[in-house]
């Protein structure tokens, strides 16, 4: 493959200058490389690049840092660029030597570097629709080496002049460098971005902030419409997902007349901001001086101003960042910049790039314009009539290798590989329109396809899809945008200013955003201030769960306090914004950093309360038993025939049944069983006070009927006593059986009445119909009391009536204090609250009205005569 180097033409060039490549340009009167520097390789079909800065930066605001702390206008020689240069040399020779490819066609490619001068920037753009060697712009002379198609890496300053002028000749442009902020396809529909836009290297940065937990960031950009396009784009995503600034600087004017110490004072404010600041996480926009700026901020305000010596940072850069160019012109090392991230367009080794690289050679690369400059720069040698760096060097032999620099870079970079990339589409989308015309004769298909027009390439360039030598699918979207991801770059840097790059990750293109991000955190490297630990860029502490957050007045909304959530809420995650409440059936942790399954609980036999509720139960009920046994087997005894021994049978057995109620509320409560509580509770307990009032009343029946003449003696007798016991008992069943009918219980769940308990219980569905039987069993305990106090004077053999008066008293407290002690208590409490009313009062009136019967008929029965019984009524 043959190489040439075409100077200018005579009437295009500049005024002779004592070195080849340096003329006197008329911007700011500073001394800039050639107007034009052109590398060329003939070929059928021609790819154009127009480049800025392939090995010399010439913008005048370019200058290096000195150890004494002034600032000198210099140009910055970037041996780096050369590994692009190659990148496109390699892709045309692979496509050449490919048969699969542009049979019988060859590819070749012209060079010109802008040296960010919009004058040559747009000459440059005219070379490429001019003949060969000849500047005559929008004139063919004839088929071969005329574009296919511009590769451009333009400062965007001048990219529209090129963008524009190609434009009218719908020639598809290929971005390799700096793309527009938002590709606009309704206006240049005729661009293909091979890089990722700065939108989505942002979205990058913002899933390693994320991933890290850095919320409290720095932001430094050298242009200020970068400034304003972030706010106006980016600043509301970042704050939206909880993003915030401690500082946003862009540096686009000096202050002052003077151009150094414009510079040194801009710096020095920005310096005091960033090691002021407690974000560790500072975000650098900046391009290929970015680094010359950021190095001269930290060391010139050190040097000048005596601050103290700069803290540790993670710098986090969105651009191609060239550490190694700047080592040589840096008197100071480059260990601030070490742990380092960078987001770069992915990038793969490509299969014999490196050897392709080392190869070179100036003795066997004739036509490589760049070399010997590459050369002397990267051996510190001389050619002969080459004037670059310091004229006192030795002369370059030729001799020298590039395998014997092993801290030579030659790993492919992000940019070279979207070079790579840029030449294969182009040259199979040059094979597509070939593949699309086979039906013309074979003969005709070489001289159509040579005088096709370069629009004709749009279609198939828009649908290009294909795999790469190193099995990357490349293809561009519906905007002209090339579909990749992102590497994750970690820097180390070391003492003698060498450098690596590692890649620590990769971001997905396609893949969700919760899944786009791979990091392999146990590779990265940090400053040595963060001692190999992750780094914290937090403006406040994170709060714990079980805390919130409380906003600090006038401060941006990551920086808060922390505060205790309120009683019955947590939090369960850090730098939460607001407590809340458990769900259902769950109570807060007592940190309340989580919550916790409520236990199910309700009134059993194997807990304490409810096995002492059983004990009692049982064991009123055996006494009650044994009562009526005594009874029973005394029957023919006066004093149980003076009782209404029926009526009394009757009592006992109502005493029975509501002692064994009680089991009915120690037990997990069902279907029946909530049914059968209430109710039957209140019917037996209405049978037993009926019971009881009509013992009251026979009594004052039957004195009443002892008197002369009477009314009363038609009354006494077992027809009064039934009729009290079923009246009374048929209303209570009457309510109960309408309770039944419109409302019933069931059973039910009480999730909120216990912090921390799920209460299983019988949910009485009418309230109202539950008081009423309580309501009607307390007016029939209160009528017996009140029959039984006024009867308590009565001349009775056993004090029948008082002792009634104080079991009703009994009751009637037991059953009033239940009242508002139902209501109070909560839970299985409530049920216990209940039995314990039940068996209270029943053992009152069991004690009250039999233990004097059953002392005397047990232990005294000398008195249990007839004859004792008339004595002690007279």
């Amino acid at each position: 493959m043959s190489r040439q180097f075409s100077s200018l033409p005579p009437e295009y060039s500049s005024s002779p200058s004592p070195h080849p490549w340096r003329s006197e340009d008329s911007v700011g009167g500073l001394a800039t490389p050639t107007d034009l520097m052109q590398k060329d390789t003939p070929g059928d079909l021609i790819i154009g690049a127009i480049v800025s800065q392939t090995l010399f930066g010439s913008d005048p605001k370019d200058f290096k840092c000195q150890s004494h702390g002034m600032l000198s206008e210099e140009f910055v020689f970037m041996p780096q660029n050369y590994q692009h240069i190659l990148a496109l040399a390699f892709a045309v020779k692979e496509i050449n030597e490919n048969p699969h490819i542009l049979l019988n066609l060859t590819l070749g490619f012209h060079i010109y570097d802008s040296n960010l001068n919009p004058r040559v920037t747009y000459r440059a753009a005219l070379q490429h629709i001019s003949p060969r060697n000849r500047f005559v712009p929008n004139y063919r002379c004839h088929i071969q080496d005329n574009v296919q198609a511009v590769l451009e890496d333009i400062n965007s300053h001048d990219s529209k002049l090129v963008q524009y002028l190609f434009s009218i000749y719908k020639i598809p442009q290929l971005l390799i460098g700096c793309a527009p902020l938002m590709m606009d396809n309704t206006q240049l529909p005729f661009l293909y971005n091979m890089d990722l836009n700065k939108t989505q290297k942002y979205l990058g940065i913002l899933q390693l902030l994320l991933h890290f937990n850095w919320t409290w960031i720095g932001f430094f950009t050298l242009i200020g419409v970068n400034l304003e396009w972030f706010m106006q784009t980016m600043f509301p995503i970042f704050s939206q997902l909880g993003i915030c600034f401690a500082f946003m600087y862009s540096q686009s004017s000096m202050e002052g007349n003077d151009y150094k110490k414009g510079y040194l004072k801009s710096f020095s404010k920005l310096y005091e901001k960033m090691m002021g600041s407690s974000a560790n996480v500072i975000i650098f926009d900046g391009q290929v001086r970015g680094f010359i700026v950021a190095r001269c901020l930290i060391e010139l305000t050190h040097i000048k101003y005596m601050m103290p010596k700069p803290k540790g940072k993670v710098w986090i850069v969105t651009a191609h960042m060239e550490l190694k160019t700047y080592n040589n012109m840096l008197s100071l090392d480059v260990q601030i910049f070490h742990g380092m991230i960078s987001v770069a367009l992915h990038s793969n080794e490509l299969q014999g790039f490196q050897d392709f690289f080392k190869s070179r050679k100036p003795s066997s690369a004739e036509g490589d314009a760049f070399l010997k400059d590459f050369w002397s720069y990267t051996f510190h040698c001389g050619f002969p009539n080459l004037v670059l760096g310091n004229v006192h060097q030795a002369n370059c032999t030729g001799d020298e290798t590039l395998k014997d620099l092993p801290a030579l870079e030659m790993s492919m970079t992000g940019h070279s590989y979207s070079i790579y990339n840029a030449i294969y589409a182009v040259a199979y989308a040059l094979q597509a329109m070939h593949s699309s015309k086979v039906q013309a004769r074979m003969q005709g298909e070489r001289r159509k396809l040579l005088n096709h027009q370069p629009w004709q390439l749009h279609h198939f360039l828009r649908n290009i899809s294909f795999n790469n030598s190193a099995g990357d699918k490349i293809v561009f979207d519906h905007n002209g945008e090339l579909t990749a991801g992102l590497d994750i770059i970690n820097w180390v840097t070391f003492p003698n200013r060498s450098f690596v790059r590692v890649k620590v990750g990769k971001i997905h293109a396609q893949a969700p955003l919760q899944q786009a991000l791979q990091l392999d955190e146990e590779s990265m490297v940090w400053h040595p201030r963060f001692h190999q630990v992750q780094p914290v860029s937090l403006c406040s502490e994170n709060c714990s769960p079980g805390y919130r957050i409380t906003k600090r007045e006038g401060e941006p909304f990551c920086c808060y306090n922390c505060s205790q959530c309120p009683e019955g809420t947590i939090s369960d995650h850090q730098d939460m914004p607001d407590c809340f409440q458990c769900s259902l059936g769950h109570f807060p942790h007592k940190n309340q950093s989580y919550c916790i399954p409520k236990m199910i609980t309700f009134l059993s036999y194997e807990e304490p309360l409810g096995a002492v509720c059983l004990f009692v139960a049982l064991t009123l009920s055996f006494t009650t038993v044994l009562v009526l046994g005594i009874f029973i087997k005394h029957h023919s005894t006066p004093i149980v025939k003076a009782n209404n021994s029926k009526l009394t049978y009757t009592l006992l057995s109502a005493l029975l049944l509501c002692f064994l109620c009680a089991l009915l509320f120690i037990r997990k409560p069902g279907k029946i069983m909530c049914l059968l509580r209430q109710t039957a509770f209140g019917i037996i307990f209405s049978i037993a006070v009926s019971s009881v009032l009509a013992k009251t009343i026979t009594v004052i029946v039957a004195f009443m009927a002892t008197k002369p003449g009477s009314q009363m003696r038609k009354w006494v007798g077992k027809r009064l006593s039934v009729s009290i016991v079923l009246s009374c008992s048929l209303i209570q069943v009457g309510i109960c059986i309408i309770w039944l009918v419109n409302s019933p219980p069931f059973p039910d769940v009480d999730m909120n009445s216990m912090a921390e308990e799920v209460v299983l219980e019988c949910n009485d569905a009418s309230p109202t119909m539950f008081y009423c039987v309580l309501g009607y069993m307390g007016l029939l305990a209160s009528v017996s009391f009140l029959v039984a106090f006024i009867a308590r004077k009565l001349p009775d053999s056993f004090n029948e009536a008082k002792f009634i008066t104080f079991s009703m008293l009994i009751f009637c407290t037991v059953w009033l204090s239940f009242v508002p002690a139902y209501l109070s208590i909560k839970g299985k409490y409530m049920v216990a609250v209940e039995i314990f009313s039940i068996l209270a009062s029943s053992a009152g009136l069991l004690g009250f009205i039999f233990s004097p019967k059953c002392y005397i008929i047990v232990l005294r029965p000398e008195l249990n005569h007839r004859e004792q019984l008339i004595r002690r009524n007279q």
